[in-house]
């Protein structure tokens, strides 16, 4: 079970590796990555006291594994869910006949008109399984999921991209592809 503290950690690091560097002063390079020291240096100038090691604890611990280092550590970044254009290096992939989207009845009227769009992301982020896609939905209110016909959707050319943490990316998911599981 994560601590408070490396959850609080962990929230700065979403935020600084996915959407705002800056807030630390410092930009990602093509790939979404930073300086791992950077990184530490900014948060502690943040207020949040962290050492490699803290660092370290939370990629390995993340349940979502939300982070990843490169091989010598020197450089980390988020794996997806970026709010600004990075290059994942992402190879478009067959996906499984069925994806799942999770999210709440709130957005549903807006899903059901416009499809499933990736607002303020790079990417819809899609499940493999629908357990996972229901906790998404959770968080954000009353849960509903979506059933998306990844095989159609494919064998219509559209491209899926798996990221590392194993999340199922796509651009758009058009009305006519999904449905809500009963």
């Amino acid at each position: 079970m994560i601590s408070k503290e490396d959850l609080r950690i962990s929230k700065f690091m979403s935020l600084v590796l996915r959407h705002k560097p800056e807030e630390i002063g410092l930009k990602f390079d093509k790939y979404g990555y930073i300086c791992t020291s950077d990184l530490i240096n900014g948060m502690n100038e943040k207020g949040y006291k962290v050492t490699i090691a803290d660092i370290q604890r939370i990629v390995i611990e993340d349940d979502k594994q939300r982070y990843s280092f490169n091989t010598d550590e020197t450089k980390i970044k988020a794996n997806q869910g970026h709010s600004v254009e990075v290059n994942l290096k992402l190879e478009a992939v067959k996906p499984p006949n069925e994806l799942y989207h999770g999210t709440s009845t709130r957005f549903s009227d807006s899903i059901y008109k416009h499809g499933i769009i990736k607002q303020s992301r790079q990417y819809v982020h899609l499940s493999a399984d629908i357990d996972t896609a229901l906790k998404v939905g959770k968080r954000h209110g009353e849960p509903v999921i979506f059933v998306i016909d990844s095989q159609q959707m494919h064998k219509d050319g559209y491209k899926f991209y798996l990221s590392e943490n194993k999340v199922w990316l796509i651009d758009y998911v058009p009305t006519k592809y999904f449905r809500v599981m009963e």
